[in-house]
């Protein structure tokens, strides 16, 4: 296929860069350099500005884009813009991740108290394989598939 920079090719590389930042003002970045050696270049950077801050607005990009009036001109003010939602959604992003791991390590940390009172019950009891899950709260499967290791 022939890699022609055409306009129409430069919104759809800016629509395809959602999976991160720094290739959506890469996208732009080559949108502009196709805006600027158009010979309507005026009227197609007022066009494409306007669908860029509709785009992004969709992406929830709040880049200061009632400021942007012109793609061209505008170009470095959007790159800090878009730098600085990266950081943001970053800050943002850490405490989310602090408590998703946190989540995860408890109950990781649960489930191996849960399995460790099994197996303890499993060697020093004569208890049932039914009656140590419906105390501990594990399935009846797994308690059996731990008996059947501690006799091995």
């Amino acid at each position: 296929m022939i890699n022609k920079k055409t306009l129409l090719s430069g919104v759809f590389g800016v629509e395809n860069a959602g999976h991160s930042w720094e290739a959506l003002q890469q996208a732009v970045d080559r949108v502009v350099k196709i805006i600027e050696a158009d010979p309507n270049k005026e009227r197609v950077d007022k066009i494409i500005t306007r669908w860029i801050k509709r785009h992004l607005s969709r992406l929830g990009a709040e880049v200061g884009l009632e400021r942007l009036n012109s793609l061209v001109e505008d170009r470095d003010m959007l790159a800090e813009n878009l730098e600085n939602l990266v950081n943001k959604e970053w800050l943002e992003g850490m405490p989310l991740g602090y408590q998703k791991g946190y989540q995860k390590g408890f109950q990781e940390g649960v489930q191996a108290v849960k399995q460790e009172v099994a197996h303890k019950l499993i060697v020093r009891t004569e208890m049932n394989d039914q009656l140590i899950a419906e105390i501990v709260g594990l399935a009846v499967d797994e308690v059996s598939d731990m008996r059947s290791q501690v006799k091995h």
